[in-house]
């Protein structure tokens, strides 16, 4: 840990969506403020400022007004675009209720999510107009539809396109219409509902205000520094991207770089140059299994481990040549990175260790969608291995019925909480204590100054008959680490006989670095491994069987494993 207790960084206060739009455009009118491509295969790279953005996102907020979509439950259905931020940002701002939904989903499921949130109004994409067709059939509740994104829709009867919206927004308030301007914004209303992605059963409708979205971005970014440019790959429905990605960065001032998708990340890093990231571990994973295949490939994986181990030694006394060191390695992300936000799940400190070693920081930190969604986070200067940071400013976190180790379910208090979820009372007053912390679901515990430490998801923990704790998430970060896991699920096998307790390792193997081994016998080499690690544990931690499976396992869009979908039999 470096530099305890140091400042707070600035930051910039907003009260509301309209607020942060008019102050950044104020700011830096001239500033880039996104940055994206209309067709992922043009040269071409379409750059719009922070001056061009604020009068589009009024322009199009005055236009909604118009077409009846104050006050509206509205879906945004779509990719990460230029128009899915401004659609997102002109609605909160003339008090709509959005719903940002999984464009991955099937028509089915959206149909029936909007119907429960009740959406009078629906913006898609055009890239799911087949799914819209079955919506539009279904959804007697639906008025309006909007098409939104690049791509011209083929279908036009009863759809009205986004540029019209735009363009007679622009006209009303050329003409004098202020109703974008005047409407008065009750920040403690429900502004959006956020449905969750349901890694361990059914979602849920979160209900979030806009006090809670902008307490937890004016209040979070006190405790760190983003950089100038980042490149945005998460999903835009998730709360990770809407609200730290976008509110987060945009009241900033910070040029956002939207990817066009998986597939051109790589290109897209060459050029845009991203001084910093926010991913989830499963890209950072990615990102860090490309070095070493690289450096494996070219015969130099154990010159790079000297050199890592070298400049170590060398930042301890005060030089720091990594810029220099290391510049072959970070040109794969452009060149220029020079930090990673990493939530959403837990991440391998052996990751984070050689991302630091070769001159990018990973800022580590815990969120969770109902508390919109950041909780806490390492800082630029100060961090701690292991944990995933302090809380945000106004937070406060403590641990529920802790045991001898200090561990329990993880509760939190602050205004980034939401109201509750949606048409679900009972399943509301289940996730709040008597003195009003909301239960995250996570175990954890807390260490003497206050630092957050995860130690698996309560849903997924193994009690044993013994009345044992097993925190699979512990194990799996360890058979992690063994050469040749792409990824691993630890879990108690379900048995036809009763009396049978069995903890399970499934592994998706990585058949390309296995190959490069000279494994032969897969299924043997990973047992022989992972009792190498059973010996490194308490017995009643081991793992009993090894199943190898032939596919990776089923994830929703936000890259989490989708843990209740494992056919757990043994």
């Amino acid at each position: 840990m470096k530099k305890p207790n140091y400042p707070l960084y600035e930051t910039t206060v907003f009260e509301d969506f309209r607020i942060m739009t008019e102050n950044v455009a104020k700011k830096y009118p001239d500033r880039i403020a996104v940055s994206y491509k209309v067709n992922p295969n043009d040269k071409e790279t379409v750059h719009k400022t922070y001056s061009e953005t604020r009068d589009r996102i009024r322009n199009m907020g005055t236009g909604f007004v118009a077409a009846g979509c104050r006050e509206a439950h509205v879906a945004i259905i779509g990719e990460s675009s230029y128009d899915w931020i401004c659609s997102y940002f002109a609605l909160m701002s003339i008090g709509s209720v959005t719903v940002p939904l999984d464009k991955e989903l099937p028509a089915e499921e959206l149909t029936d999510i909007c119907r429960v949130a009740e959406c009078s109004v629906v913006l898609y994409s055009a890239a799911i107009e087949k799914k819209m067709l079955y919506m539009k059939e279904h959804l007697e509740g639906v008025k309006t539809w909007i098409c939104i994104g690049n791509a011209e829709p083929t279908v036009t009867d009863g759809i009205i396109p986004l540029k019209n919206i735009v363009s007679d927004g622009a006209r009303r308030f050329a003409a004098g219409d202020n109703t974008y301007y005047d409407y008065k914004i009750d920040v403690n209303k429900l502004a959006t509902i956020v449905f969750t992605s349901g890694t361990t059963g059914k979602g849920k409708g979160v209900m979030l205000t806009t006090h809670n979205i902008v307490s937890d971005m004016t209040q979070g970014m006190y405790n760190f520094a983003i950089t100038e440019r980042t490149m945005n790959v998460l999903p835009p429905h998730h709360t990770f991207g809407s609200t730290v990605n976008f509110v987060g960065h945009f009241a900033q001032g910070c040029q956002i770089c939207i990817s066009s998708g998986i597939r051109y990340i790589l290109g897209e890093l060459q050029e845009y140059k991203p001084t910093h990231l926010v991913l989830v571990p499963l890209f950072v994973e990615t990102f860090y299994k490309r070095i070493w295949a690289a450096a494996e490939k070219q015969g130099k994986d154990k010159m790079l481990r000297k050199l890592m181990k070298a400049s170590n030694g060398m930042r301890k006394v005060g030089l720091d040549l990594r810029r220099t060191l290391f510049k072959s390695v970070t040109k794969a992300f452009g060149g220029e990175l020079r930090m990673i936000i990493c939530g959403g799940a837990a991440l391998n400190q052996d990751i984070i260790d050689t991302f630091e070693a070769i001159g990018i920081t990973i800022l580590n930190g815990y969120g969770i969608t109902e508390c919109a969604p950041l909780i806490s986070c390492n800082r630029n200067e100060c961090r701690k291995s292991g944990s995933v940071g302090v809380p945000i400013i106004g937070g406060e976190v403590k641990i529920l019925d802790p045991d001898e180790n200090g561990e329990g379910e993880i509760a939190y208090k602050g205004p980034n909480v939401m109201m509750g979820y949606y048409k679900e009372p009972e399943a509301t007053a289940a996730v709040f204590t008597e003195d009003g912390y909301f239960k995250t679901g996570d175990l954890g515990r807390l260490d003497e100054d206050g630092w957050v430490y995860i130690t698996g998801r309560l849903k997924n923990l193994i009690i044993l008959s013994n009345g044992k704790n097993v925190y699979p998430e512990e194990i799996e970060c360890e058979i992690s680490r063994i050469p040749g896991v792409n990824e691993v699920v630890v879990y108690a096998g379900e048995s036809q006989k009763k009396d049978v307790e069995v903890i399970v390792a499934e592994i998706y193997p990585d058949s390309e670095k296995l190959e490069s081994m000279g494994v032969t016998d897969v299924q043997k080499y990973f047992e022989e491994e992972v009792r190498k690690v059973n010996s490194r544990t308490v017995s009643y931690k081991a793992v009993g069987k090894v199943k190898i499976r032939l596919t990776e396992f089923e994830k929703n869009t936000s890259k989490k494993i989708v843990r209740f979908k494992i056919d757990k039999s043994i």
